[in-house]
């Protein structure tokens, strides 16, 4: 049996220019998500800045303004996901100690989850008028 060599298909010349061009309108047709900035974050994060610790968990929290920083929630309703944080927008002023037993404290779950809610139902109505005023 003979083998012959690589052959072309039998069909037109214009028909890859036709395919390519198909390619390249679906590719434009495609929205990309708009990814948020690091400025429409930082609006939230500033107004953490010297406010008191808000998560107050008993018998962890340093009452201390010092060591303040934005805690961002570790619920998927938040817009959490692995290796992805929360928007800016669900963050709430908490010490570094209670920061360290939201994110990596015995407690479970639930009692993290409760602690993160009542925080930010406590810092929610001061951060909207704190951002009016700004």
């Amino acid at each position: 049996m003979k083998r012959s060599g690589f052959a072309r298909k039998a069909s037109s010349s214009f028909s890859s220019f036709a395919n390519r061009a198909t390619v390249l309108r679906r590719k434009a047709m495609k929205r990309r998500v708009n990814k948020p900035t690091v400025a429409d974050g930082a609006k939230y994060l500033a107004a953490c800045r010297g406010e008191p610790c808000y998560l107050r968990v008993p018998g962890v929290c340093l009452h201390s303004t010092a060591t303040v920083v934005p805690c961002h929630s570790n619920q998927s309703r938040h817009g959490k996901g692995m290796g992805i944080k929360a928007k800016h927008e669900y963050t709430v002023p908490g010490c570094a100690s209670c920061h360290q037993w939201i994110d990596q404290g015995p407690a479970t779950r639930a009692a993290k989850f409760a602690v993160w809610d009542q925080g930010y139902e406590q810092w929610f109505p001061v951060r909207a008028e704190k951002m009016r005023v700004d």
